[in-house]
């Protein structure tokens, strides 16, 4: 037998405002704003940082696994990969054990950004968690992969662990 819980929203007094999600997306908004102003030093905005930072921690290496481990579609990933290969920070570089595979490489220039990005990031979100202990940080981050994973989403649960 499924364990029913009564909801903690109804449609006839939802308001944006107070819905969790508006408020996870606000967080978000406000970390990347935070991001964004780190990243100015290094020609770089939050869409782009992110890639360059995946492919140096081995997360990715094609388009389709940088689209995925960013939660963004596959154009809009290749639009940005193109913008950050004219700066000089990555290349596509056809794979030799499968010819229909491009594999994402950083730069020297990349690699030197890359290794720098953990720095500012760090400093922003230790920015947006003051006033924060430790077990509030740990219980924070276990509702939210509760919250992804209730909503299906292993991957996000997983990425959420760190």
């Amino acid at each position: 037998m499924q364990d029913i819980q009564p909801g903690f929203y109804d449609a006839e007094n939802y308001t944006p405002e107070e819905s969790v999600s508006y408020l996870m997306k606000g967080a978000l908004q406000a970390f990347y704003k935070s991001a964004d102003n780190e990243m100015q030093r290094f020609d770089l905005t939050g869409k782009q940082w992110a890639p360059l930072l995946l492919i140096a921690k081995g997360c990715c290496d094609t388009v389709a696994s940088c689209a995925r481990a960013s939660y963004s579609d596959s154009g809009a990933m290749t639009r940005m990969l193109d913008r950050l290969e004219a700066k000089g920070l990555l290349r596509r570089v056809r794979s030799v054990a499968d010819r229909r595979v491009v594999n994402l490489e950083l730069t020297d220039a990349g690699r030197a950004i890359s290794q720098q990005i953990p720095l500012h990031l760090v400093k922003v979100l230790n920015q947006h968690l003051r006033g924060f202990d430790a077990a509030e940080l740990t219980q924070l981050k276990a509702l939210l992969r509760r919250f992804a994973a209730n909503g299906g989403d292993a991957s996000m649960a997983a990425m959420l662990t760190a």
